[in-house]
């Protein structure tokens, strides 16, 4: 294996040398998919309340149709991502976005649950490949020294969503219904599409048309940004091998940890606080809104600029990755002081500490998989960590229903969430070890 090394810090100040900023442009564009693609899971959440009042459902059934949508989205991670490696980001997002505006429709139609579960299970298809080629993307379009801040930026405007969204959201449902919600991200959908459509571009096809210029394109291969044009095999033998290395359980375990906590907080938040402080849904959505603005801050701040100009300085991408995410999820741990509050405001302070936790481990934590992952294979690492950590993700909102049902109380669900956390820890620093990149199975392995 070869040591990962930084390259020199005249690099990491391209912008300043003029060389141009298009992947920026497209941090932002993958950024903004991530906005609607998590508008289309907080909605539910916000009409939680309205849906079980609606169809007469206890909160079990309705923690089964919060994680419908994991069923389909978990079971294609591994397919996927060969997928992605073998035809590329642009069009596998194409159709998935499509696919998401459908969903959205779909559920807007919605009169019981059988169509609410269908339109969910769509949307768990649509949304797919978000994750894993948005990983893909940028790991070719921005050199490892700008990743941690390009990750923020795409994930950030996941938890950007909640922070806007949720009071959209609360808003569409007291005013109109439930689903005024579905059909308000519905069309959102339509927008990112047809937007995607027609900005996105790889690498080496924007410099060919103009809109890169190639100093760029060798700032990006310069700081060991993956050639798209550098295909892997995207087979089941590619993935076994994936499968067979530690680094990959360590990574995909502890990345699993994060899902499993922010699942709770994504479709339970607004119900956690009407059921334990009494407030209405209006104002409710302004309360969760709060955690949710604390971590946006927290990553972009820590996550994205200070990570990358502690990479750029050191050198040492393991050690810089393994203090912040070590650091952050002793954080996320806050959100088990939820389950001790005795009032809205303490609740909203802790929560909004392990929000922020959380929210820091995402850049650390999923930026580490365009280092590791064989050349041409990061799409298929991608979906693998992707599919495990939403495997033990789909179990989130059941339990947590299941615990409130049998206890009247999320105290439960909150310890179970920092006893999740705890092995995530251990999964990122023993299991995980050095950051280096995994070998390519023998049959693809380049010469360097």
């Amino acid at each position: 294996m070869t040591e990962i090394r930084e390259t020199s810090s005249a690099t990491a100040t391209s912008s300043a040398s003029g060389i141009g900023r298009t992947r920026w442009y497209i941090g932002g564009l993958l950024g903004a998919g991530m906005f609607v693609n998590y508008i289309d899971r907080v909605n539910l959440s916000v009409a939680t309340p309205a849906i079980m009042a609606d169809f007469d459902i206890s909160a079990a059934q309705m923690g089964v149709v919060a994680s419908a949508f994991l069923w389909t989205y978990a079971m294609l991670q591994m397919p996927i991502g060969t997928i992605i490696d073998r035809i590329g980001v642009p069009w596998v997002n194409r159709v998935g976005v499509f696919l998401w505006a459908v969903a959205s429709f779909l559920s807007a139609a919605a009169g019981g649950l059988g169509l609410l579960i269908v339109a969910r299970l769509l949307l768990g298809i649509g949304e797919a490949p978000t994750v894993p080629a948005g990983w893909k993307a940028i790991g070719q379009w921005f050199p490892k020294q700008e990743r941690g801040t390009a990750t923020a930026i795409f994930d950030g405007c996941a938890k950007l969503s909640n922070v806007i969204g949720i009071p959209i959201m609360a808003f569409l449902v007291s005013t109109f219904s439930w689903h005024a919600a579905f059909l308000f991200t519905g069309v959102l959908s339509v927008l990112y599409l047809i937007a995607w459509w027609l900005l996105y571009r790889s690498p080496s096809v924007a410099v060919a048309q103009g809109k890169m210029s190639a100093a760029e394109l060798e700032h990006l291969r310069a700081g060991e940004a993956e050639d798209e044009n550098a295909t892997g095999a995207g087979s089941l033998r590619g993935v076994g091998h994936l499968l067979r290395r530690r680094k990959t359980w360590g990574l995909a375990l502890g990345y699993a940890s994060y899902t499993y906590a922010y699942y709770v907080l994504l479709t339970w938040l607004p119900g956690y606080l009407e059921k334990e402080f009494g407030v209405n849904l209006l104002k409710g959505g302004i309360y969760s809104m709060i955690p949710w603005l604390v971590a946006v801050i927290a990553q972009f701040l820590i996550a994205g600029v200070l990570m990358d100009r502690w990479t750029r300085r050191t050198g040492d991408v393991t050690r810089v990755r393994r203090i912040v995410l070590v650091t952050s999820m002793l954080a996320s741990l806050a959100v088990t002081g939820a389950a001790y509050a005795d009032t809205i405001e303490v609740a909203v302070v802790f929560l909004s500490i392990g929000a922020a936790g959380l929210a820091v481990s995402v850049p650390a934590g999923s930026s580490i998989v365009s280092l590791i992952a064989p050349h041409g294979y990061t799409g298929s690492l991608a979906g693998i960590v992707n599919f495990v950590a939403n495997l033990i993700g789909i179990s989130a909102p059941i339990v947590t229903g299941v615990v409130v049902d049998r206890t009247g109380s999320f105290a439960g669900a909150f310890i179970a969430t920092g006893v999740i956390l705890v092995g995530g820890i251990f999964c990122y620093t023993v299991v995980l070890g050095r950051m280096d990149r995994m070998s390519a199975p023998v049959e693809t392995r380049s010469e360097t």
